[in-house]
Formats: C-alpha cells, structure tokens, sequence
C-alpha cells in the first residue's frame, strides 16, 4: 500500500484554530487518537456556523456524520496550539465529503499531525431521511472549491 504525503497548509482553503485541553492527553501523555475526531468535528461546525452566520442546529436539514477517517502523522499533547485545516473533496447533493487535516502550531511552521476524511449526509430534522443539503450550506463549501 503507498502511503499518501503529509497534508500541506498550503492545501486547505480554511485554518481553523483548535486549541488542545488538558483533559485531552491519555496516559501516556500525549492527545488520544479519539480526540482528533472531536476536533474535526468542532473545526467543520464551528466554520460552518461562522461562514454562515446561523446556528445550523436550527436548519430543517441537518449533517450527520455517516463516515470518518484518520491518519496520525505527529504525536500532539496539550498544550499544543492547533489549526484543522479544511477543504472540500466532495459536494453531493445530500452530502458533503471534507479533506481535513490537524497541524501543530510551531513557531511560524505548521507541521502535520493527522490527515482525515469526514463526510457529512444531510437529513431532515425530524424525519431523518436523506435531503439536498441546505442552500445555506451549499453556498458556503462552493466558495472553498473542489
């Protein structure tokens, strides 16, 4: 199996700051490999709550979170400084598949820690069935390209 590069500042339209959290290092000190999720998951709500300006918990169509993945590439331990970086490698019409990647703060330098994949599948509210994803949305995972 050939193994992709590590991820590229470079190559993510969106930097979001993350910082790490005390409660965020396992026993052996360092970040544990569930946290890395948590922290996509904060990076891609939060920018899209920030692009949009609304509380996307509110839309009648909301993303839930049908697939993730993770590489770790660096060990990261609080009290790390952090951005997930945030591209689009996939906009569907019920679904929206991200290219992220989470890069240690160092210095000037921002070194690769982890690359992932999160797609998100938009549902209706109540119902739970699948539904186009909001124009809302929409507009703003465009604006970062494909």
């Amino acid at each position: 199996m050939t193994e992709s590069p590590a991820p590229s500042a470079a190559d993510c339209p969106v930097l979001w700051p993350v910082a790490t959290r005390w409660e965020d290092n396992d026993h052996y000190g360092h970040v544990n490999n569930v946290t890395y999720y948590s922290y996509f998951d904060t990076a891609v709500n939060g920018w899209l709550m920030q692009s949009t300006g609304l509380d996307i918990r509110t839309l009648s169509a909301i993303g839930v979170v049908a697939e993730t993945s993770c590489r770790f590439l660096s060990q990261l331990s609080f009290p790390d400084d952090l951005r997930v970086g945030i591209a689009v490698e996939r906009l569907g019409n019920t679904s929206i598949v991200y290219a992220l990647s989470i890069f240690r703060v160092d210095g000037d330098d921002l070194t690769p820690a982890a690359a992932g994949r999160f797609v998100h599948v938009y549902v209706d509210a109540e119902t739970r069935r699948p539904t186009p994803v909001p124009a809302e949305i929409r507009a703003v995972v465009e604006a970062l390209g494909q």
